[in-house]
């Protein structure tokens, strides 16, 4: 029988080797009729550390590693296209105060 092969995105890595991915999927419901949003969490095991939240993986069906870890990270599909406020906000602040540094040496050499 075949493993089975799915794609998900990485919820957490803060465990060694070890990431909780989260495959989203859509349910019919019998009565209604209405489909509904469901996930599936897997528990991955990740040797190398490669993948890190917000990170879409393929992952591959294994036999136990632990008590919750039943998947292997086989690829990471796409990275994850975050942007860093806290860094960002600290660049913008070292801009502001360089060029009111070079503001203040030109109106000085100006006098």
């Amino acid at each position: 029988m075949p493993k089975r092969q799915l794609i998900g995105v990485v919820t957490s890595d803060k465990m060694n080797k070890s990431r909780r991915v989260e495959i989203d999927r859509l349910v019919k419901h019998k009565r209604y009729g209405k489909f509904m949003r469901r996930r599936t969490v897997c528990h991955v095991h990740d040797e190398n550390n490669e993948s890190h939240e917000g990170d879409t993986v393929e992952i591959i069906e294994t036999p136990p590693k632990s008590k919750l870890k039943r998947w292997d990270l086989l690829r990471i599909v796409t990275k994850c296209q975050q942007v860093d406020i806290a860094a960002m906000r600290a660049a913008a602040e070292v801009n502001a105060a360089a060029e009111l540094a070079i503001k203040a040496k030109e109106a000085k050499e100006s006098k």
